[in-house]
């Protein structure tokens, strides 16, 4: 492997199915993921978690804090602050009720893998310190699904903060994978008062590293990821602060990005849209180059 791209053994054969037609694809499921900045004076960084190798999708991969859309995250009792969801489901390219559900999971899995929370009592102040037994609690009521982020924030009286998220990116997962989601990525900085800890039970470490870093870890093959993570660390490299990134992010191309496969000379070729570095050929009856 002369890059850390995620690569399953299972994919030649599923596919070589999918541009056969003998695969027929499952329909993507919605989720958010949010890479969160922090200031260091020179650069920003952002934080990753390495999913444990035990995990079934990805494991080993460095990733961002994220994961699929609660059904109970379109809950209309939410208290919202910042951009109105009329302007989010413009922005994202879904009706108002998905756009919330979307942004509301983009808040609550980074509360529930970073311990770290885009929401404060009124609608221009964030909270500070979330740990202690009493937040434990409750963030792990979340990851069990026994409470709904709408009851979360309506017991402890805090309002979302969409206004500290920006979108800005779409990925959906190929056509031959047995999991799919479509994926909105985020950008947010980390709040003032809060500290990120590895609350996931899904990743055994986490890192605060400077994209270019990290990007250069998987160039070198030491940090392995999954195509989405490697291109947005690259986009990332340019900006000087937090806040330039959140800046640009309303000017982003939300056009989802979705791999295709298809036989071209008796192989297949794997790739992304406006991606070519993730371009896979893969030989009949061989393993990938």
């Amino acid at each position: 492997m002369a890059n850390g791209q995620w690569y399953p053994p299972e994919w030649p054969e599923r596919i070589r199915a999918l541009a056969e037609g003998t695969l027929t694809p499952v329909t993507p499921r919605r989720a958010a993921t949010v890479m969160l900045l922090k200031d260091t004076g020179t650069t920003p960084v952002v934080h990753m978690l390495r999913r444990r190798t035990t995990m079934a999708f990805a494991g080993g991969a460095y990733a961002y804090p994220g994961g699929g859309v609660d059904p109970r995250d379109d809950d209309h009792r939410i208290r919202w602050a910042g951009p109105t969801r009329a302007w989010w489901a413009d922005r994202l390219g879904v009706d108002e009720t998905s756009a919330q559900a979307v942004v509301c999971a983009a808040v609550r899995e980074t509360y529930e893998e970073a311990g770290v929370l885009l929401a404060g009592p009124t609608l221009d102040t964030v909270v500070g310190d979330t740990t202690g037994d009493a937040w434990e609690a409750d963030r792990a009521a979340l990851v069990a699904r026994d409470l709904s982020f709408a009851e979360f924030l309506d017991r402890r009286g805090l309002v979302l903060r969409s206004d500290l998220l920006g979108v800005w990116t779409r990925w959906i997962t190929p056509e031959f994978e047995t999991r799919r989601y479509d994926t909105w990525f985020f950008v947010a900085a980390l709040p003032e008062g809060q500290r990120t800890r590895n609350a996931s039970t899904e990743a055994d470490r986490t890192v605060w590293i400077r994209p270019a870093e990290a990007a250069a870890g998987y160039d070198k093959g030491e940090l392995l990821m999954m195509p989405p993570t490697v291109a947005t660390l690259r986009q990332l490299i340019p900006y000087d602060s937090a806040a330039d990134v959140l800046a640009a992010a309303p000017a982003r191309d939300l056009t989802p990005v979705l791999a295709r496969a298809r036989l071209e000379n008796g192989e297949v070729v794997l790739a992304w849209p406006g991606h070519d570095e993730f371009t896979k050929h893969v030989p009949t009856g061989g393993a990938p180059a």
